[in-house]
């Protein structure tokens, strides 16, 4: 190597070594606005579990440690595509339509739990909806009320709290009183690492316009600015901070 390619390559290096913990993830990484809303598959890793292999390993090591204390972590929900969250979003609007409600009112009730298709964070591959396996499962999964301190999944939840950090996944809706958007899930994490940069990409990405580039979209023609501002506000930067870092 001669001295210029040298000086070359450590200014190289001492660029990338001042860049923050999301740039250097960005530059690592290139992601597709395909990956990014849904319409790239995340193939299954072992056992079955559609998520990055990346985040399925650091699961793998989580789940370990809680079977010691006898806590079985199972995955109800990883991955899920456009077309899943388009028939999710399809049919709560038509069944809260039929039932009464009005486009604008029936898009507020599905925003309570479920994203608009194109925006989830199960698009990426790197959250997680979870259960203890070793617990007999009620008849509604991921009700609040099962991970409070009464719940079938009350100690899930309190290892978890304790515990979750350290395997690098984080709670995403928190129960903070102060915070808008999704209602409380705590049941659903995220593995920081792979998610934070895939959100600082995501939020380049003109998503007004991808929306409503989707005609199959019930109730698109009522997502007017207002909402769709307020939802990325809320729905999609008001999440437990540090995953926002």
């Amino acid at each position: 190597m001669n001295r210029k390619e040298f000086l070359q390559r450590i200014g190289f290096i001492s660029a990338l070594a001042s860049l923050s913990f999301s740039d250097k993830k960005l530059w690592q990484e290139t992601y597709t606005q395909d990956q990014l809303t849904g319409k790239t598959p995340v193939t299954a890793t072992t056992n079955n579990q559609h998520i990055q292999d990346e985040v399925y390993q650091a699961f793998s090591a989580m789940k370990k440690a809680a079977a010691k204390e006898n806590i079985d972590i199972q995955i109800v929900s990883g991955y899920r595509s456009f077309e899943r969250q388009l028939e999710i979003w399809n049919g709560k609007y038509q069944r809260f339509t039929q039932q009464g409600l009005s486009p604008t009112e029936a898009i507020k009730k599905i925003l309570e739990y479920s994203t608009i298709p194109g925006t989830s964070r199960h698009h990426w591959g790197t959250d997680i909806d979870i259960i203890d396996g070793n617990k007999k499962a009620p008849e509604t999964l991921l009700n609040p009320e099962n991970y409070n301190e009464n719940g079938v999944f009350c100690d899930l939840k309190v290892w978890m709290n304790k515990h979750a950090e350290r395997f690098g996944f984080y709670e995403v809706y928190t129960n903070n009183p102060n915070r808008k958007g999704f209602f409380y899930e705590p049941w659903h994490f995220s593995y920081k690492e792979v998610s934070s940069p895939m959100l600082e990409a995501y939020k380049k990405l003109d998503f007004k316009t991808i929306i409503r580039s989707e005609k199959r979209l019930l109730g698109n023609s009522h997502l007017s600015d207002e909402i769709l501002d307020n939802y990325f506000r809320e729905n999609i930067l008001d999440i437990n901070p540090a995953l926002l870092s």
